[in-house]
């Protein structure tokens, strides 16, 4: 395929076959080594009917189920637009939650191994079952299915300031439960309140350096400061409604008259039963993953608070992984921008539309002035939240005016081994005797997890922040180094 540099963090894959609208991808030449996989994705993307602007990739990009990890594409709704499940992911509403402790890494560090200590035994893990929370039976999960943070903070597991510095404000609308069928429900059972395994982590963190100090601040993070970050998502879930919708959207298609390169891309018109189906699906898996963290950081307190006599504050928590409907303007015809996307160095204006916004991989980034922001951060712009790999390091951006590809930006340092190639190159007790060598406190729940998700499995997080903001997509705020990581 043709793949045109434009600028330094940009390249265009133009229109052709049955592309829709060209490709955009957001990145250096460094970080699309071996990523021809994923670039082939994207070009498929841009197939899907009702699709606007382009099929974006974030510098994050590599290869996934049906979109890369790391797409971006919105289709509009009154013209036919689909949703597809493989937009979303398996792991839906997996996202990022950041808690920032009332102390700084100096007063901290004798706490550091009792806290640790603590953390691996309040914090569930691995690939089966088991939670912070025994559901009593089908109700409680059906209300955390409806409400999710919410659901949670009102049986107290945590505060009410908390819903207000979470996307959505700790819930997405529009859940339909009966669209969550019996196995995802089974599996949602005994799960709730839970990391999982894979890349999901909670990393005791030190910030370590301020890039903007006025947005940092009215996040609620300051140089030295200890923090605590949560990478988790939906668990069985949100794994099975997309293994349901998809096999259902699948079958549905000929109905619809549509056609997608690779079955993995299975969508149906955003206003079909399908569709609506698979988005109040979907939504409750959000709530559950939301709830999930909600558990997960009230089990950190108590933990903190019981071990140093310290409290977390919720500074924002963020999906990376999901659907929604939201209005952008759309450039006219013939060209790949929104409006405040740049062509050259000119702004362009357009109609604005009711889109379904896929974000898989990749994180919503409202500018300054959004009015879905809470008010309290409104001026800064939106909190992005960043994890690094083990031993390296994560970032907390914000999102820009004009920031293009829908207000969305990167969400992590992005796979180049897969999880069996890591562990051929290096030992889980190799991975961990690096860590703890450079001071950096290692709780897994097995060694395998851990050489898995060897640094060297990743992408330079540093590089892919650096060509994201390159790009226009966000700017830096804040970076954040490990204490002590907690592994599933």
């Amino acid at each position: 395929m043709e793949l045109i540099e434009e600028s330094p963090h940009r390249y265009r894959i133009p229109a052709h076959g049955a592309m829709r609208v060209p490709g955009v991808v957001f990145a250096s030449r460094a970080l699309l080594t071996d990523a021809r996989q994923a670039l082939q994705q994207v070009v498929n993307v841009a197939t899907l009917p009702g699709i606007v602007g382009a099929s974006y990739a974030m510098p994050d990009v590599h290869w996934g189920y049906g979109f890369p990890i790391g797409g971006v594409a919105a289709t509009d709704v009154a013209d036919g637009g689909v949703v597809s499940p493989g937009g979303v992911g398996f792991d839906i509403s997996c996202g990022v939650r950041l808690l920032a402790a009332d102390t700084g890494a100096d007063a901290f560090r004798r706490a550091l191994p009792a806290v640790m200590d603590g953390l691996d035994r309040a914090i569930p893990r691995g690939a089966g079952p088991g939670g912070v929370w025994r559901l009593t039976g089908p109700g409680q999960l059906e209300r955390i299915l409806s409400g999710g943070s919410r659901y949670a903070v009102e049986e107290g597991y945590g505060e009410a300031r908390d819903l207000t510095r979470c996307e959505d404000g700790g819930a997405v609308a529009d859940a339909d439960t009966g669209q969550v069928g019996p196995r995802a429900r089974e599996r949602g059972l005994a799960q709730v309140g839970s990391l999982g395994s894979g890349n999901h982590f909670l990393e005791v963190q030190r910030v370590d350096e301020v890039y903007d100090a006025v947005a940092a601040d009215a996040f609620g993070i300051a140089a030295g400061q200890i923090c605590v970050m949560i990478h988790c998502g939906s668990r069985g879930v949100g794994h099975q409604i997309c293994t349901d919708h998809v096999r259902a959207m699948d079958r549905a298609m000929p109905r619809h008259g549509i056609t997608v390169p690779d079955r993995q891309l299975a969508c149906a018109p955003v206003d079909s039963p399908e569709g609506r189906d698979y988005l109040g699906a979907m939504a409750a898996a959000a709530n559950y993953g939301r709830a999930n963290r909600q558990l997960l950081s009230d089990a950190a307190r108590r933990v903190f608070r019981r071990a140093a006599g310290v409290r977390l504050s919720l500074v924002y928590d963020v999906s990376h992984n999901l659907a929604k409907i939201e209005s952008h303007p759309v450039a006219g015809p013939g060209t790949d921008t929104v409006a405040g996307a740049e062509t050259g160095n000119r702004p362009t204006e357009g109609e604005r539309r009711r889109l379904c916004v896929h974000r898989k991989g990749a994180t919503r980034a409202f500018p300054p002035g959004h009015p879905d922001l809470p008010e309290d951060l409104r001026e800064a712009g939106q909190p992005v939240l960043i994890p690094g790999t083990m031993g390296t390091a994560s970032y907390v951006l914000a999102g820009v005016p004009g920031g293009g590809a829908f207000a969305s930006t990167c969400h992590g340092a992005g796979r180049v081994l897969s999880r069996h190639q890591a562990a051929r190159e290096t030992t889980g007790a190799q991975v961990r005797d690096r860590l703890e060598a450079a001071g950096i406190a290692v709780r897994p729940r097995s060694l395998r997890g851990l050489s898995e998700e060897t640094p060297e499995a990743y992408k330079d997080v540093t590089e892919v922040v650096a060509a994201s903001e390159g790009a226009g997509l966000c700017r830096t705020v804040a970076r954040l180094v490990p204490l002590g990581v907690v592994k599933g």
